[in-house]
């Protein structure tokens, strides 16, 4: 579905960000894109729906070249590309509901998105996925009075009322506590699943990686080191993405039962060392009026 072809970037002081990358990501799989600070992993998913521009090679999202789009093209094209951030990027003065509705501007334009002008069909859309995020108590609320995980989770909904057909996923559990962390990489992977979804996530924690998706990709100083699976990232593979460390004491982190309740367990290692080496009344009725 998404194609990387040959792609790099460098930037005017001469920095080489991504060297030669090659990439092929499937309609509905899950990739864990790791390695330290600096390594690309930003600058990658920010080449994808071109808010940072590629120097070379070729981006394909099904049979759309997208480094060749530019204007109303590529702002059509981004239509099929939610982007979750790490900060948020939420208005923090508007509810819950008008951030999640944001989503449609590529839709609907400024100015209808700025006078509320929304179809009443995206509106319901945007009440289902509050719903299925777990903030149906919460439209009415500012975005400045939510947590960072209710934050977090008005950024998936935004995204996905894009329909979109790619997640890029930009450090989601950066700023969120160890529980809150694995419950939001949890519901990312259940809405791909339950929405035939490809994502790339970008994300510093490799046990929530090995723990949460299909495929890992380890990046070290713009190019790729690793891809394959959770099972298959080795203490030696480790080393060579982030450098020497004690890689078998570092802790798998515990799950959360059904109720939130933490669940522990015993202290053993990652995976991969067990390898070989507004109200809603008057919300309906703006969207009604076309």
């Amino acid at each position: 579905m998404l194609t990387l072809t040959g792609v790099g970037k460098r930037y005017p002081t001469g920095d080489r960000a991504l060297t030669d990358i090659q990439l092929s990501l499937p309609k509905g799989q899950v990739m864990a894109l790791i390695g330290p600070s600096g390594a690309g992993k930003s600058t990658l998913i920010r080449c994808v729906n071109r808010l940072v521009e590629p120097t070379q090679g070729s981006i394909r999202l099904e049979d759309v070249e997208l480094t060749k789009l530019s204007g109303s093209r590529l702002r059509h094209a981004r239509r099929s590309m939610g982007m979750i951030f790490q900060e948020y990027a939420l208005v923090d003065r508007l509810s819950v509901m008008e951030n999640v509705l944001s989503g449609q501007l590529g839709y609907v334009g400024f100015w209808r998105s700025f006078l509320r002008r929304y179809p009443q069909e995206a509106v319901a859309e945007a009440f289902r996925l509050l719903e299925r995020v777990g903030l149906p108590h919460a439209i009415d609320k500012r975005a400045d009075a939510l947590s960072g995980g209710q934050r977090q989770r008005v950024g998936i909904a935004r995204a996905l009322l894009q329909s979109p057909k790619l997640l890029l996923v930009d450090e989601p559990t950066a700023s969120l506590d160890p529980k809150t962390s694995r419950q939001i990489m949890r519901l990312i992977r259940e809405l791909c699943a339950e929405r035939e979804l490809a994502a790339i996530i970008n994300i510093h924690d490799v046990a929530l990686a090995q723990q949460f998706a299909d495929r890992i990709v380890g990046l070290r100083a713009g190019e790729i080191v690793f891809d394959g699976k959770p099972s298959e990232l080795t203490s030696d593979i480790l080393t060579t993405i982030y450098g020497e460390e004690d890689w078998d004491t570092t802790p798998e982190p515990a799950d959360d039962d059904e109720d939130g309740e933490q669940v522990t367990h015993p202290a053993e290692p990652l995976r991969a060392t067990q390898s070989h080496s507004v109200p809603r009344q008057s919300l309906l009725a703006s969207g009604g009026a076309q």
